[in-house]
Protein backbone atom coordinates (compact mmCIF):
# COMPACT_ATOMS: atom_id res chain seq x y z
CA UNK A 1 0.00 0.00 0.00
CA UNK A 2 2.87 2.02 0.14
CA UNK A 3 2.82 5.42 -1.53
CA UNK A 4 2.95 5.61 -5.45
CA UNK A 5 6.12 7.88 -6.45
CA UNK A 6 4.57 10.26 -9.03
CA UNK A 7 8.46 10.70 -10.51
CA UNK A 8 10.59 7.71 -11.40
CA UNK A 9 14.37 9.13 -11.05
CA UNK A 10 17.12 7.81 -13.59
CA UNK A 11 20.27 6.93 -12.17
CA UNK A 12 23.39 7.78 -13.87
CA UNK A 13 24.85 4.62 -15.95
CA UNK A 14 28.04 3.55 -13.99
CA UNK A 15 30.51 0.12 -13.88
CA UNK A 16 29.74 -2.36 -11.51
CA UNK A 17 32.29 -3.16 -8.85
CA UNK A 18 32.13 -4.95 -5.78
CA UNK A 19 33.18 -3.94 -2.11
CA UNK A 20 33.24 -7.48 -0.10
CA UNK A 21 30.11 -8.86 -1.01
CA UNK A 22 27.97 -5.35 -2.00
CA UNK A 23 27.84 -4.56 -5.23
CA UNK A 24 28.49 -0.59 -5.86
CA UNK A 25 27.52 0.55 -9.17
CA UNK A 26 25.71 -0.90 -12.09
CA UNK A 27 22.26 -1.70 -11.26
CA UNK A 28 22.78 -2.31 -7.42
CA UNK A 29 20.91 -0.59 -5.23
CA UNK A 30 22.22 2.52 -3.57
CA UNK A 31 24.53 1.16 -0.44
CA UNK A 32 24.45 3.22 2.89
CA UNK A 33 28.18 3.79 4.64
CA UNK A 34 29.17 5.09 7.64
CA UNK A 35 32.85 5.06 9.77
CA UNK A 36 33.59 4.23 13.20
CA UNK A 37 34.99 6.48 15.92
CA UNK A 38 36.42 3.88 18.17
CA UNK A 39 40.03 3.80 18.53
CA UNK A 40 40.48 1.00 16.00
CA UNK A 41 43.36 -0.71 18.69
CA UNK A 42 40.32 -1.72 20.77
CA UNK A 43 38.86 -4.06 18.47
CA UNK A 44 35.71 -5.24 21.12
CA UNK A 45 34.54 -1.28 21.16
CA UNK A 46 35.12 -1.34 17.28
CA UNK A 47 33.06 -4.41 16.93
CA UNK A 48 30.29 -3.35 19.24
CA UNK A 49 29.58 0.33 17.15
CA UNK A 50 30.00 -1.87 14.18
CA UNK A 51 26.80 -4.09 14.95
CA UNK A 52 25.07 -1.27 16.45
CA UNK A 53 25.69 0.06 12.64
CA UNK A 54 24.26 -3.18 10.88
CA UNK A 55 21.44 -3.27 13.29
CA UNK A 56 20.56 0.26 12.02
CA UNK A 57 20.77 -0.78 8.10
CA UNK A 58 24.66 0.24 6.94
CA UNK A 59 25.64 -2.17 4.04
CA UNK A 60 29.03 -0.79 4.19
CA UNK A 61 31.77 0.08 7.23
CA UNK A 62 34.94 2.10 7.12
CA UNK A 63 37.43 2.21 9.90
CA UNK A 64 40.50 4.31 10.28
CA UNK A 65 43.90 2.66 10.03
CA UNK A 66 46.38 4.96 11.15
CA UNK A 67 48.78 2.77 12.98
CA UNK A 68 50.31 -0.97 13.26
CA UNK A 69 48.39 -1.57 15.98
CA UNK A 70 45.06 -0.78 14.22
CA UNK A 71 45.56 -3.05 11.20
CA UNK A 72 46.64 -5.65 13.27
CA UNK A 73 43.04 -5.52 15.38
CA UNK A 74 41.76 -5.42 11.59
CA UNK A 75 42.21 -9.19 11.90
CA UNK A 76 39.65 -9.64 14.51
CA UNK A 77 37.19 -7.24 13.63
CA UNK A 78 36.94 -8.07 10.13
CA UNK A 79 36.07 -11.84 11.14
CA UNK A 80 33.60 -10.86 14.01
CA UNK A 81 31.51 -8.40 11.74
CA UNK A 82 29.21 -9.03 9.03
CA UNK A 83 29.07 -6.01 6.84
CA UNK A 84 32.69 -5.60 4.38
CA UNK A 85 34.54 -3.19 5.71
CA UNK A 86 36.85 -0.22 3.95
CA UNK A 87 40.19 0.47 5.43
CA UNK A 88 40.64 4.08 5.66
CA UNK A 89 44.34 5.00 4.67
CA UNK A 90 46.34 8.53 5.17
CA UNK A 91 49.70 9.18 4.59
CA UNK A 92 51.00 6.02 5.53
CA UNK A 93 51.06 3.82 2.73
CA UNK A 94 51.86 0.10 4.36
CA UNK A 95 48.87 0.63 6.44
CA UNK A 96 46.96 -0.07 2.95
CA UNK A 97 48.80 -3.49 2.18
CA UNK A 98 48.94 -4.46 5.76
CA UNK A 99 44.69 -3.41 5.80
CA UNK A 100 44.78 -5.52 2.47
CA UNK A 101 46.40 -8.50 4.25
CA UNK A 102 43.94 -8.31 7.16
CA UNK A 103 40.54 -8.74 5.04
CA UNK A 104 39.91 -5.58 4.68
CA UNK A 105 37.43 -5.30 1.56
CA UNK A 106 38.10 -2.23 0.26
CA UNK A 107 41.15 0.67 0.80
CA UNK A 108 39.98 4.10 1.10
CA UNK A 109 43.21 6.47 -0.13
CA UNK A 110 43.23 10.03 -0.33
CA UNK A 111 45.54 10.37 -2.99
CA UNK A 112 47.15 13.96 -2.28
CA UNK A 113 48.44 12.25 1.15
CA UNK A 114 49.57 9.46 0.24
CA UNK A 115 53.27 9.58 -1.82
CA UNK A 116 54.33 8.52 -4.72
CA UNK A 117 53.29 6.51 -8.18
CA UNK A 118 55.23 3.51 -6.50
CA UNK A 119 53.47 3.61 -3.68
CA UNK A 120 50.32 3.76 -5.17
CA UNK A 121 51.97 0.48 -7.48
CA UNK A 122 52.31 -0.77 -4.20
CA UNK A 123 49.07 -0.10 -3.05
CA UNK A 124 46.99 -1.80 -5.93
CA UNK A 125 49.17 -4.88 -5.96
CA UNK A 126 48.66 -5.37 -2.54
CA UNK A 127 44.44 -4.86 -3.51
CA UNK A 128 44.63 -6.85 -6.29
CA UNK A 129 46.19 -10.11 -4.32
CA UNK A 130 43.75 -9.65 -1.77
CA UNK A 131 40.51 -8.80 -3.60
CA UNK A 132 40.09 -5.48 -2.55
CA UNK A 133 38.66 -2.76 -4.74
CA UNK A 134 40.05 0.89 -3.87
CA UNK A 135 38.26 3.81 -3.31
CA UNK A 136 40.51 7.12 -4.58
CA UNK A 137 38.89 9.81 -2.04
CA UNK A 138 39.67 13.59 -3.03
CA UNK A 139 39.10 16.02 -0.85
CA UNK A 140 39.11 20.21 -0.89
CA UNK A 141 40.98 19.99 2.33
CA UNK A 142 44.15 18.15 0.65
CA UNK A 143 44.26 19.06 -2.80
CA UNK A 144 48.04 18.19 -4.08
CA UNK A 145 49.89 21.18 -4.66
CA UNK A 146 50.21 21.40 -8.34
CA UNK A 147 46.57 21.36 -8.24
CA UNK A 148 46.31 24.59 -5.71
CA UNK A 149 48.57 26.33 -8.11
CA UNK A 150 47.17 25.51 -11.03
CA UNK A 151 43.38 26.76 -9.85
CA UNK A 152 44.92 29.04 -6.69
CA UNK A 153 41.75 27.48 -4.89
CA UNK A 154 40.05 24.28 -4.22
CA UNK A 155 37.23 24.38 -6.97
CA UNK A 156 35.44 21.77 -9.13
CA UNK A 157 37.34 21.31 -11.70
CA UNK A 158 40.61 20.89 -9.51
CA UNK A 159 38.88 18.01 -7.50
CA UNK A 160 37.79 16.63 -10.88
CA UNK A 161 40.93 16.91 -12.56
CA UNK A 162 42.63 15.72 -9.34
CA UNK A 163 40.17 12.31 -9.10
CA UNK A 164 40.73 11.70 -12.73
CA UNK A 165 44.16 11.92 -12.94
CA UNK A 166 44.70 8.94 -10.04
CA UNK A 167 41.86 7.00 -11.80
CA UNK A 168 44.10 6.54 -14.68
CA UNK A 169 46.58 5.92 -12.38
CA UNK A 170 45.50 2.75 -11.45
CA UNK A 171 43.68 2.14 -14.81
CA UNK A 172 47.38 2.28 -16.09
CA UNK A 173 47.94 -0.67 -13.52
CA UNK A 174 45.25 -2.16 -15.18
CA UNK A 175 43.18 -2.18 -11.29
CA UNK A 176 39.40 -1.40 -12.62
CA UNK A 177 38.01 -1.90 -9.12
CA UNK A 178 37.53 1.61 -7.78
CA UNK A 179 35.12 3.95 -7.09
CA UNK A 180 35.77 8.08 -6.36
CA UNK A 181 34.63 10.34 -4.32
CA UNK A 182 34.80 14.34 -4.56
CA UNK A 183 34.18 15.66 -1.11
CA UNK A 184 34.08 19.45 0.35
CA UNK A 185 31.93 20.44 3.08
CA UNK A 186 30.54 23.52 1.30
CA UNK A 187 28.01 21.90 -0.41
CA UNK A 188 28.14 24.14 -3.74
CA UNK A 189 31.63 23.13 -4.47
CA UNK A 190 30.82 19.04 -3.36
CA UNK A 191 27.51 19.23 -5.28
CA UNK A 192 29.12 21.19 -9.05
CA UNK A 193 32.77 18.89 -8.90
CA UNK A 194 30.32 15.61 -8.78
CA UNK A 195 27.70 17.30 -11.27
CA UNK A 196 31.11 17.19 -13.60
CA UNK A 197 32.65 14.24 -12.65
CA UNK A 198 29.31 12.16 -13.27
CA UNK A 199 29.39 13.70 -16.68
CA UNK A 200 33.28 13.13 -17.35
CA UNK A 201 33.31 9.17 -16.35
CA UNK A 202 31.71 6.00 -15.67
CA UNK A 203 33.27 5.01 -12.66
CA UNK A 204 31.12 4.51 -9.59
CA UNK A 205 30.43 7.30 -6.94
CA UNK A 206 30.66 7.52 -3.41
CA UNK A 207 28.91 11.03 -2.40
CA UNK A 208 28.98 12.94 0.99
CA UNK A 209 29.21 16.24 2.22
CA UNK A 210 32.64 16.15 4.27
CA UNK A 211 32.38 17.75 7.89
CA UNK A 212 28.55 18.75 7.79
CA UNK A 213 28.39 19.79 11.07
CA UNK A 214 26.38 18.35 13.87
CA UNK A 215 23.28 16.21 14.02
CA UNK A 216 20.71 18.61 13.07
CA UNK A 217 22.44 21.00 11.12
CA UNK A 218 24.78 18.00 9.02
CA UNK A 219 21.25 16.60 8.34
CA UNK A 220 19.74 19.75 6.59
CA UNK A 221 23.33 20.31 4.93
CA UNK A 222 23.70 16.77 3.47
CA UNK A 223 19.62 16.65 2.61
CA UNK A 224 20.39 19.41 0.42
CA UNK A 225 23.24 18.25 -1.27
CA UNK A 226 23.34 14.36 -1.19
CA UNK A 227 19.17 15.04 -2.18
CA UNK A 228 20.38 17.18 -5.36
CA UNK A 229 22.79 14.48 -6.40
CA UNK A 230 20.35 11.67 -5.84
CA UNK A 231 17.41 13.51 -7.69
CA UNK A 232 19.70 13.95 -10.44
CA UNK A 233 20.67 10.42 -10.63
CA UNK A 234 24.44 10.93 -9.10
CA UNK A 235 25.81 8.63 -6.16
CA UNK A 236 26.23 4.58 -5.95
CA UNK A 237 26.87 4.78 -2.63
CA UNK A 238 26.75 7.30 -0.01
CA UNK A 239 27.74 8.63 3.59
CA UNK A 240 26.68 11.09 5.72
CA UNK A 241 29.27 12.54 7.58
CA UNK A 242 27.80 14.08 10.84
CA UNK A 243 29.41 14.43 14.30
CA UNK A 244 27.43 12.04 15.93
CA UNK A 245 27.19 8.68 16.06
CA UNK A 246 27.43 6.40 13.11
CA UNK A 247 23.94 4.88 13.78
CA UNK A 248 22.57 8.27 13.09
CA UNK A 249 24.69 8.45 9.68
CA UNK A 250 22.68 5.55 8.68
CA UNK A 251 19.77 6.45 9.37
CA UNK A 252 19.59 9.40 7.97
CA UNK A 253 21.08 7.58 5.11
CA UNK A 254 18.42 5.74 4.82
CA UNK A 255 15.71 8.65 5.13
CA UNK A 256 17.41 9.85 1.75
CA UNK A 257 16.68 7.10 -0.01
CA UNK A 258 13.25 6.47 1.48
CA UNK A 259 11.91 9.65 0.79
CA UNK A 260 13.14 9.65 -2.54
CA UNK A 261 12.08 6.07 -3.30
CA UNK A 262 15.55 4.51 -3.91
CA UNK A 263 15.13 2.00 -1.55
CA UNK A 264 13.11 0.65 0.77
CA UNK A 265 13.99 -0.20 4.73
CA UNK A 266 12.04 0.03 7.60
CA UNK A 267 9.23 1.65 8.80
CA UNK A 268 8.76 4.74 7.09
CA UNK A 269 6.21 7.39 9.15
CA UNK A 270 4.09 9.54 7.86
CA UNK A 271 2.67 11.93 10.23
CA UNK A 272 1.38 15.34 10.60
CA UNK A 273 2.99 18.26 12.39
CA UNK A 274 0.24 18.44 15.16
CA UNK A 275 -2.27 21.24 15.75
CA UNK A 276 -5.25 22.29 17.79
CA UNK A 277 -7.63 19.74 16.14
CA UNK A 278 -5.12 16.85 17.25
CA UNK A 279 -6.97 14.10 18.80
CA UNK A 280 -4.25 12.87 20.89
CA UNK A 281 -0.45 13.89 21.04
CA UNK A 282 0.95 13.33 17.93
CA UNK A 283 4.43 14.44 18.46
CA UNK A 284 5.16 12.27 21.43
CA UNK A 285 2.80 9.58 19.10
CA UNK A 286 5.54 9.24 16.56
CA UNK A 287 8.76 9.79 18.95
CA UNK A 288 7.69 6.87 20.68
CA UNK A 289 6.90 4.53 17.63
CA UNK A 290 10.02 5.60 15.93
CA UNK A 291 11.83 4.35 18.96
CA UNK A 292 9.48 1.33 19.47
CA UNK A 293 9.98 0.72 15.67
CA UNK A 294 13.41 1.40 15.06
CA UNK A 295 14.21 -2.75 14.87
CA UNK A 296 11.90 -3.44 11.94
CA UNK A 297 13.77 -4.19 8.67
CA UNK A 298 10.86 -4.76 6.38
CA UNK A 299 9.50 -2.08 4.44
CA UNK A 300 6.28 -0.83 5.84
CA UNK A 301 4.41 2.64 6.20
CA UNK A 302 2.58 3.84 8.82
CA UNK A 303 0.76 7.40 8.71
CA UNK A 304 -0.01 9.06 12.28
CA UNK A 305 -2.52 11.67 11.60
CA UNK A 306 -3.79 13.92 14.31
CA UNK A 307 -7.34 14.47 12.93
CA UNK A 308 -9.95 13.25 10.18
CA UNK A 309 -9.08 16.75 7.91
CA UNK A 310 -6.30 14.42 5.87
CA UNK A 311 -6.44 11.21 8.39
CA UNK A 312 -8.35 8.99 6.69
CA UNK A 313 -6.81 10.28 3.19
CA UNK A 314 -3.62 9.42 4.18
CA UNK A 315 -3.98 6.42 5.77
CA UNK A 316 -5.90 4.70 2.95
CA UNK A 317 -2.59 5.12 1.34
CA UNK A 318 -0.52 3.12 3.76
CA UNK A 319 -0.19 -0.19 5.03
CA UNK A 320 -1.15 0.69 8.54
CA UNK A 321 -2.54 4.20 9.40
CA UNK A 322 -3.96 5.84 12.70
CA UNK A 323 -6.53 9.21 12.24
CA UNK A 324 -7.23 10.93 15.96
CA UNK A 325 -10.90 11.12 16.80
CA UNK A 326 -12.98 12.23 19.88
CA UNK A 327 -13.20 11.42 23.18
CA UNK A 328 -10.30 9.53 23.49
CA UNK A 329 -10.82 7.24 20.54
CA UNK A 330 -9.33 7.09 16.99
CA UNK A 331 -9.81 5.01 14.11
CA UNK A 332 -7.14 2.32 13.10
CA UNK A 333 -6.72 1.29 9.37
CA UNK A 334 -5.03 -1.47 7.44
CA UNK A 335 -3.94 -1.95 3.99
CA UNK A 336 -6.29 0.57 2.46
CA UNK A 337 -9.21 -0.34 4.43
CA UNK A 338 -11.33 1.22 7.51
CA UNK A 339 -10.01 -1.39 10.44
CA UNK A 340 -11.38 -0.70 14.29
CA UNK A 341 -10.81 1.89 16.96
CA UNK A 342 -8.56 1.88 19.63
CA UNK A 343 -8.40 4.47 22.76
CA UNK A 344 -5.70 6.95 23.02
CA UNK A 345 -3.95 4.89 26.70
CA UNK A 346 -3.94 1.67 24.40
CA UNK A 347 -2.43 3.24 21.37
CA UNK A 348 1.21 2.53 20.84
CA UNK A 349 1.55 -0.83 21.66
CA UNK A 350 -1.48 -1.58 19.64
CA UNK A 351 -0.08 0.03 16.47
CA UNK A 352 3.45 -1.52 17.68
CA UNK A 353 1.87 -4.89 17.50
CA UNK A 354 0.47 -4.82 14.18
CA UNK A 355 3.78 -3.46 12.83
CA UNK A 356 5.51 -6.46 14.27
CA UNK A 357 2.66 -8.54 13.19
CA UNK A 358 2.86 -7.04 9.49
CA UNK A 359 7.10 -7.53 9.39
CA UNK A 360 6.67 -11.21 10.34
CA UNK A 361 4.23 -11.53 7.51
CA UNK A 362 6.61 -10.20 5.38
CA UNK A 363 9.31 -12.43 6.09
CA UNK A 364 7.69 -15.35 6.02
CA UNK A 365 6.29 -14.53 2.66
CA UNK A 366 9.97 -13.77 1.76
CA UNK A 367 11.21 -17.32 3.35
CA UNK A 368 8.25 -19.32 1.27
CA UNK A 369 8.58 -17.68 -1.86
CA UNK A 370 12.54 -18.71 -1.94
CA UNK A 371 11.50 -22.03 -0.94
CA UNK A 372 9.22 -22.35 -3.80
CA UNK A 373 11.53 -20.98 -6.19
CA UNK A 374 14.23 -23.50 -4.49
CA UNK A 375 11.62 -26.24 -5.36
CA UNK A 376 10.99 -25.11 -8.39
Amino acid sequence: MSYRPYQQILRRKSRLIHVGRVPVGGDAPISVQTMTNTPTEDAKATIEQIRRCEMAGADIVRVSVPTEESTAALHEIVREVNVPIVADIHFHYRRAIEAAEAGAACLRVNPGNIGTKDRVKEVVKAARDHGCSIRIGVNAGSLEKHLLEKYGEPNPEALVESALWHAAHLQELDFHEFKISVKASDVFLAVAAYQQLAEACDHPLHIGITEAGGKRAGTVKSAIGLGSLLWAGIGDTLRVSLSAEPEEEVSVGWEMLKSLHLRHRGVKVISCPSCARQGFDVIRTVEKLEERLAHIDQPISLSIIGCVVNGPGEALMTDIGLTGGGAGTHMVYGMGKTSHTVRTEEMVEHIVGLVEARAEAMKAAKAAAVEQQAAE
